[in-house]
């Protein structure tokens, strides 16, 4: 018989297959948009024209419009209109480099808003069949300073740059296009805390499981460049540090997309160019982006599993309220002199060994120090039928072994209520934050619509409250506990 010992890891349970990262519904798409919210719903575009929308950020079908066909499609929010761009063909395709930028403005991106409708597609970059450029791939960056600039190209030569009006989305009279990377396409900006990011990616695309795609970053504290890396290179030159390759089951991540949910909370869109357990189709993507000493880094899609769940204030563990057990501890501290007696394991507290004197019915929850005990050991398990959010889906979070679940008050607080029900205050988001945090919110408070996060309220006392990304009692780390023979 083998024994299997629980070992408590400093690492997110991670599960192998990569289906495990895939969006809900049909996520198909290839080269897609930065992510835009319009109404409630979710949208993003690809190359071929249409793209995919959600109600909810999580689950994607088929049935966003965009009209003129081409590639490589980007969108952004300007005021209360939304500017689309895109280019007239792609990737050398009729056996040149001749295309366009075109971009144009709709209203609502709901097919079936009465306000939707396209406006006339104007041009504003392009490339000749033999220029060291391919005017395809376009990337919509509005600036601190409201100046909209507008990246392009791909690895057949330079990636250019171009400034455009942000009130017309016309290029600006007189702007010249200027050469800021090589050996990339998919090209966008992002503008954080004094740089500007320019992304790429790498590698060949279009080839399924063979694709070589990959995406990365240098920054400049100049819009215009040069784009330098973490190692000193040129992005001119084909430098580039890494953000995300493949992983596992899937393969060719490119089309960099930044989507900023609140302060704190950031995510980015991509496309794998292959997902292996989904036939090897080019799938929608999106994770948690964080910051890294000052340069962007893909984050882990939050995977089910039994964690502690820990405060990031004073490092305790949430836990259910109950009397302490105390264990059979072997020889401790004062059997230090009898050496020649076997070592053995002391096996973990198990669950019927103290459940019987856990309070029946609601009980309190609570922080204390981490002990292993099972009234701290939750299971995150993933509720398919629940929905979701951008990224993810809803979580329930139960005391291991039973049916005892985390649960939102009607006064703003947090139990662990006896049976798990599957009602919305039952159910919870988990997002990772920019830096490597998490933040915890029930889909649902009783009586309220106010948004509230789980906080610590002092080192014990865990509570809702508003989250705010630059006060610790807000974040919590996970620490999962894998089974190893």
């Amino acid at each position: 018989m083998t024994n299997k010992n629980i070992i408590l890891g400093a690492a997110l349970c991670m599960l192998s297959a990569g289906s495990a990262f895939a969006q809900g519904g049909k996520p198909f798409i290839h080269d897609p948009s930065c992510i835009v919210e319009c109404n409630g719903k979710y949208y993003t575009f690809g190359t071929g024209g249409g793209g995919l929308i959600s109600p909810d950020g999580w689950h994607w079908e088929s049935g966003a419009v965009r009209p003129g066909g081409g590639a490589a499609p980007d969108a952004i929010k300007i005021g209360d209109r939304y500017l689309i761009a895109y280019s007239t063909t792609g990737g050398g395709m009729g056996g040149g480099h001749a295309s366009a930028i075109m971009t144009m403005w709709n209203k609502d991106l709901d097919p079936n808003s009465p306000d939707f409708g396209y406006t006339e597609a104007v041009e504003v970059a392009s490339s000749l069949v033999d220029e060291d450029c391919n005017a395809i791939d376009a990337g919509l960056l509005m600036g601190p300073d409201g100046r909209l600039w507008c990246t392009y190209g791909t690895y057949f030569g330079h990636i250019r740059q171009v400034e455009l009006d942000p009130e017309t989305g016309f290029r600006k009279e007189g702007n010249e296009a200027i050469d800021i990377g090589r050996n990339m396409e998919a090209s966008t900006m992002m503008y954080r805390d004094g740089w500007y990011y320019l992304l790429g990616t790498h590698g060949t695309c279009c080839d399924g499981v063979n694709s070589t795609y990959n995406i990365v970053v240098g920054r400049s504290r100049n819009p215009h460049g040069p784009f330098i890396d973490n190692v000193g290179r040129s992005m001119i030159e084909g430098g580039g540090k890494m953000v995300i390759n493949a992983e596992n089951r899937l393969i060719g991540p490119g089309h960099f997309g930044r989507y900023i949910e609140d302060e704190g909370i950031e995510k980015m869109s991509f496309h794998w160019e292959a997902d292996m357990d989904q036939s090897g189709r080019s799938v929608l993507a999106i994770r948690p982006l964080l910051w890294k000493n000052g340069w962007p880094v893909a984050g882990e899609a939050f995977q089910s599993g039994t964690y502690e769940i820990q405060s990031e204030r004073s490092g305790y563990a949430l836990e259910l309220a109950t009397d302490f057990v105390r264990m059979n501890s072997g020889m401790g501290m004062f059997g230090r002199g009898n050496t020649d007696q076997p070592v053995v394991k002391v096996e973990q507290q198990k669950l019927s060994e103290v459940i019987d004197t856990w309070p029946t019915g609601n009980a309190e929850v609570r922080n204390g120090y981490y002990m292993g005990r099972p009234n701290q050991r939750w299971s995150i398990i993933p509720v398919d039928e629940a929905g979701g959010y951008v990224g993810g889906q809803y979580y329930k979070i139960l005391i291991e072994g039973t049916n005892r679940a985390l649960a939102a008050t009607a006064a703003c607080e947090v139990e662990a209520v006896a049976e798990y029900t599957g009602a919305d205050e039952q159910l919870w988001r988990i997002e990772q934050c920019t830096d490597g945090t998490f933040r915890i919110m029930p889909k649902a408070i009783p009586g309220t619509s106010e948004k509230l996060a789980l906080v610590s309220l002092g080192d014990c006392k865990p509570t809702l409250a508003p989250f705010d990304f630059n006060n610790d009692n807000c974040k919590w780390a996970f620490k999962c506990f894998t089974q190893i023979k």
